[in-house]
């Protein structure tokens, strides 16, 4: 018996729905929103090639939240690697990281630095 073709999505249906949320950055003037939906784009690969996401990925903005739509299966994690691959090329590895806050949202915060400890020390 022959095994049964996978299915594709639905054309007008999105099969996953990400969001990052650089809300708490950007309200610093510290991250460029158009610059990490613009890395985005060139570096997710669709079969294998990288900027190429043609109409079954959509990268948007909805307020301080970008909005990754996807007709194809894409994972959550892979969004994360990009993302801090992005942190890592402009430097902002060290001040911020990237947390899970919902099954489908990831958030840009900053890295908590104990200010007593600082002092005790001196």
């Amino acid at each position: 018996m022959p095994k049964a073709a996978p299915s594709k999505a639905v054309a007008g249906k999105p099969l996953h729905k990400f969001y990052v949320d650089y809300s708490v950055p950007a309200a610093d003037n510290v991250f460029d929103p158009a610059a990490f939906e613009k890395f985005l784009h060139d570096r997710i690969k669709v079969d294998g090639k990288p900027g190429q996401l043609g109409e079954v990925i959509s990268i948007g903005k909805e307020g301080n939240k970008l909005v990754l739509t996807s007709q194809i299966p894409f994972s959550k994690r892979y969004l994360k690697y990009l993302t801090k691959k992005h942190l890592k090329k402009n430097n902002f590895e060290n001040f911020l990281r990237v947390v899970a806050t919902a099954k489908d949202t990831y958030s840009l915060r900053y890295f908590k630095v104990d200010q007593d400890e600082a002092e005790d020390e001196e």
